[in-house]
């Protein structure tokens, strides 16, 4: 199923709230779709996804600020302020009524988008990122979260760190390309300037689960059914409180689901957009 990245997601870069903001840009549907990339990956995660999604929408890929290759903003460095920078991605780009794909670190980040602009975004793909309070983590993410201090990770290469997480997809093999695409974009000191964004959850989950209640967008919250890092729990949580929601856990997929099992991921994905998202 795979094809060289190359000729599906051609990344560029592009000047936003006065960061320089890697993208990718394809598809060919009528509807507008912003995808933003997981970590400790980038937009190439979505390499195997691509064409599927692009017969459905028109496609903006975007590593977040301190994500992937693009520019960091210490302020940004947390779910909702990334939120708010979601909706200037959102403008530069003129999507008025764009679907937002965020897995991962994505999930909070849209959830704080979709309540600080009500009616702005057509509707939300998430999953695979903490949201329950308190807090439902596991494994290494757990760590990342809870560590007393970030000193330890200060003296390892994040290419080291970024590798070892990447052994734990199961049934893919990034290609060397988007393999090294992945290690150089948090080389050095880069995954260390990430962290505090998941540090922020034990302050920034609560706010975002008081809100959840009055965000009227549709959601589809999906993620793998043996994810060892962000447990089931989570998903069932922002189920049972996001008033238009749905829940898809994938058999036989683990935190990377939308590498591991990218058929049935694209399949959620599109079908979402096509109808189901005006059914919750």
């Amino acid at each position: 199923m795979s094809t060289p990245s190359s000729t599906l997601i051609r990344p560029q870069f592009r000047t936003i709230d006065g960061l320089s903001v890697r993208f990718a840009e394809g598809g060919q549907g009528r509807q507008d779709a912003i995808l933003l990339s997981p970590w400790p990956e980038s937009v190439l995660a979505f390499e195997q996804v691509w064409a599927q999604l692009g017969d459905q929408a028109h496609l903006i890929a975007v590593d977040p600020p301190g994500f992937g290759q693009s520019e960091r903003r210490d302020e940004l460095m947390n779910p909702q302020a990334m939120g708010d920078f979601i909706i200037r991605v959102a403008d530069a780009f003129g999507l008025e009524n764009p679907h937002l794909v965020g897995p991962d670190i994505g999930t909070s980040s849209t959830l704080f988008a979709a309540a600080a602009q009500p009616g702005r975004f057509r509707s939300l793909f998430i999953g695979s990122g903490g949201a329950a309070v308190p807090l439902q983590l596991a494994g290494v993410l757990k760590e990342w979260v809870e560590a007393p201090d970030v000193e330890p990770y200060r003296r390892m290469d994040g290419r080291d760190i970024v590798s070892a997480a990447l052994s734990t997809i199961e049934g893919y093999t990034p290609s060397p390309e988007i393999r090294e695409d992945y290690l150089s974009s948090y080389e050095g000191d880069r995954f260390l300037h990430t962290l505090p964004y998941a540090r922020a959850y034990p302050d920034q989950l609560p706010v975002l689960a008081e809100l959840l209640p009055g965000i009227e967008t549709p959601v589809s919250i999906v993620q793998g059914r043996g994810d060892q890092v962000v447990p089931s729990a989570n998903a069932e949580f922002l189920h049972s409180r996001l008033p238009h929601s749905r829940v898809d856990l994938i058999d036989g997929a683990g935190h990377f689901c939308w590498e591991e099992k990218p058929d049935a991921y694209a399949a959620l994905v599109t079908a979402w957009w096509n109808q189901g998202y005006t059914e919750v």
